[in-house]
């Protein structure tokens, strides 16, 4: 389709004898917010790795943008406006938060796009007030709480400007009041926050997440990922009612999403 800013076309990722990502398609479009979801080991964050380019595939493809970018230069990718977040926050801990935000905004992609503001951080200031955290900008990232980190990690994605930013559980090991500032300020970014003028929208999203019922809500489709293969693809309220997903992975959650 004519919208499509991501394809995935039989992607598979071996490890030895370990087949981690078997034979994986799927497409987003540059309007949707689309969750991965699956039990753990499914192959979810090394399907993103291969996506990004941390990892080359073993087969198949990743079309972005329309142009092929398999296993190409993580830095290539991300100045074609891919942007992610990781499970593991490693910011710059003796660094203060908002030099943290600027080595994002030193990128050649946000400096090409940062005629609007005048200095670099004032980018960065930008993206982390966005993110609800800009008076802590002149802390060590050390001091941040793992809620703070969060949100870090979400303001050095950001300042990218991205077309598509990948989430790599974003929820994980938040409370409910930090999940519920995360989740919003995910929506309020797809709708044409701040930084999502490339378009009308903001950027397409691709999250990984095990809090479904902070997920469900602000997300278009869901893919299910079982063994390293794709068990199910549909909205969320299709996802909920589907058998093979229940006996797979949600289990009693389902009663949590349906009530």
């Amino acid at each position: 389709m004519s919208d499509t800013i991501l394809e995935v076309r039989n992607l598979t990722k071996k490890f030895g004898g370990l087949t981690a990502v078997n034979n994986v398609s799927f497409s987003i479009g540059r309007k949707e917010m689309v969750g991965i979801i699956g039990p753990n080991g499914a192959g979810k964050t090394t399907l993103l790795r291969n996506i990004l380019g941390i990892l080359t595939p073993t087969s198949g493809e990743v079309i972005f943008k329309g142009k092929k970018i398999t296993g190409q230069n993580v830095s290539k990718t991300v100045n074609m406006g891919m942007a992610a977040t990781a499970q593991v926050v490693k910011p710059f801990r003796t660094l203060p938060v908002v030099t943290n935000v600027m080595v994002s905004c030193l990128s050649p992609r946000s400096r090409r796009r940062g005629e609007w503001v005048k200095t670099v951080e004032g980018r960065a200031q930008d993206a982390l007030e966005f993110c609800g955290i800009v008076d802590l900008a002149l802390e060590p990232a050390s001091v941040l709480s793992h809620g703070d980190l969060k949100r870090l990690e979400l303001a050095k994605a950001i300042a990218i400007e991205p077309e598509l930013l990948l989430l790599d559980e974003p929820f994980g090991g938040l409370n409910p009041a930090e999940t519920k500032l995360i989740a919003n300020s995910l929506k309020r970014l797809h709708k044409g926050g701040r930084f999502g003028r490339l378009h009308s929208e903001g950027p397409a999203m691709l999250i990984i997440e095990h809090k479904l019922s902070e997920l469900m809500p602000i997300i278009d489709r869901v893919i299910v990922i079982n063994f390293g293969e794709v068990l199910f693809i549909g909205t969320p309220e299709e996802t909920v009612k589907n058998q093979a997903v229940i006996e797979a992975y949600l289990g009693k959650e389902v009663n949590k999403l349906v009530s």
